[in-house]
Parts: C-alpha cells; sequence; structure tokens
C-alpha cells in the first residue's frame, strides 16, 4: 500500500463519531409505540441547522439515485456543509462507503473510510468534510435529510493527487 492509499475500516460509533452520527438499531428501543408492535429508536442524530434571515432556509427531506461505483475508488473531492448537517439513508440494505477528513485550519486532512452494514446510516456534523455519496451496489437510492435554502452551504475541496480506497 502507497502513502496514497486508504484502508476501508467498519463503521463503528467510536470511530466515527468525531465526523457524524450512525443511524442504527440500538439494543433496545427507546419506546414501544402503535399498540405495542413498534420499536421506536428515538432521536439517533443531532440535525444542526444554522437559519438565517438572508434566505429560507429549512430542514428538508430529498431522495438521491446515486450511481453505483466500484473498488478501488478513486478519491479526489470531498466537500462540507458549512450551514447544515447532512443524513443518508439508504433506501436499501446494501452497504455504502462513506469517507470522511478531519479539518486542518480550514483544509481537509487525510481521508478515512468506512463500510457500512445492512441497516446503517449516517449524519455528518454540520461543517465536516466528506465524500461524495458512495453506493457500491445498485439501486443507489438513499433520503437525504439537510438544510434546503438559497445561501451557499457547499465547500469543495480537489486533492491535488487524488487518494486510492480499496478494502484491506
Amino acid at each position: 500500500m502507497g502513502s496514497g492509499d486508504i484502508l476501508i475500516q467498519p463503521l463503528t460509533r467510536e470511530a466515527f463519531a468525531p465526523y457524524g452520527d450512525i443511524l442504527e438499531l440500538n439494543d433496545e428501543p427507546t419506546m414501544i409505540i402503535n399498540q405495542g408492535m413498534c420499536g421506536r429508536h428515538h432521536d439517533l442524530a443531532k440535525l444542526d441547522f444554522v437559519m438565517t434571515e438572508e434566505d429560507d432556509g429549512r430542514p428538508g427531506i430529498s431522495l438521491f439515485n446515486a450511481q453505483p461505483r466500484s473498488l478501488p475508488y478513486r478519491l479526489d473531492l470531498v466537500e462540507r456543509h458549512p450551514l447544515g448537517s447532512q443524513a443518508f439513508v439508504p433506501m436499501s440494505l446494501d452497504p455504502f462507503l462513506v469517507i470522511v477528513a478531519p479539518d486542518e485550519k480550514g483544509e481537509p486532512g487525510r481521508p478515512l473510510a468506512f463500510e457500512t452494514r445492512a441497516g446503517q446510516g449516517i449524519n455528518f456534523h454540520r461543517d465536516t468534510w466528506h465524500g461524495v455519496l458512495t453506493p457500491l451496489h445498485a439501486p443507489g437510492l438513499f433520503a437525504v435529510i439537510d438544510r434546503i435554502g438559497t445561501a451557499k452551504n457547499l465547500q469543495e475541496h480537489w486533492f491535488e493527487r487524488p487518494y486510492r480506497v480499496a478494502r484491506a
């Protein structure tokens, strides 16, 4: 493996905590609802949206239909959203790739790559450097919860030398 290689690791709460929340079932539901037929796993992510008087910003739910990517994956771009968190909730049970990078004085540091398990979604904290939506299987259908509005909420960073993301 070269210095431009990033090995994919399993997505765990501990490893992902600096970057966001994992959306998955807890061991036990927070409460039982719907006549005892439904376990509610309550408030799993910190949704964080900056609302300004200059635009019509609000939380929204969109559907994304992304083309699957293959491994090894060429990582040349990360982005962040300074005005809001962004959650990716897969609408299939297929794993997907999650890439994040620490912030180093306004620039992304060395990225990390995680692979989800069936039944996991993620919520990136506001202003977290992350890769684009990267499904590994079709269909790449996701519900996305993020900030909708006219204010600029996207910052992109293109790496001078792309990284190669692969399984160990």
